[in-house]
């Protein structure tokens, strides 16, 4: 097993770990705090995958902008009431965390059976692949439709967001 293979490892487990500790946490500022953690953690992952642009836009955009917004509104809420926070377990709970023992257990032997084959997984061209210029030729030549249409998508939720805050004002 080489260095690269144990480092990878490490990595997807504590972000795993810190995930689990963003759901679990009654503090929703302590939750936010985990999950930049965990989207550092994924750029992480994606630089010893060799895709340095993804990760660069995963700690930008993710840990950075979205992260603060989610700080900001978190902040910006009414949550001085802990008894508001705690909730019972109830039977949808109860099927949730089934579906997330068995999730996890399919994990674990995806993960045992594919031990071994790991490093011959990686592409070959792993190194071209998470560059920009191979991000932006595949995005305006394969994938033009979808890029458009993600394009025309948030464009018409940013005219909603706008339209909704402008009725509550006025």
């Amino acid at each position: 097993m080489s260095i690269d293979t144990i480092v990878f490892f490490i990595l997807a487990a504590t972000s795993i770990i810190s995930a689990i500790l963003v759901i679990t946490r009654r503090s929703p500022i302590v939750s936010v705090v985990y999950l930049v953690f965990n989207f550092i953690m994924l750029a992480i992952i994606y630089l010893t995958l060799h895709a340095q642009f993804i990760a660069v836009i995963q700690v930008i955009v993710y840990a950075g902008a979205i992260m603060v917004l989610f700080l900001f509104v978190v902040l910006l809420l009414n949550l001085g009431k802990e008894e508001m926070l705690t909730e019972k377990i109830t039977y949808k709970k109860r099927i949730a965390i089934g579906l997330a023992v068995v999730m996890l257990v399919q994990i674990i032997i995806g993960l045992t059976t594919s031990f071994g084959e790991y490093p011959n997984r990686l592409s070959p061209l792993a190194t071209q692949i998470g560059t920009v210029e191979h991000i932006g030729k595949v995005l305006f030549t394969d994938y033009l439709l979808p890029f458009e249409i993600a394009s025309i998508l948030l464009l018409a939720a940013i005219i909603g967001a706008v339209v909704l805050a402008k009725k509550r004002i006025g």
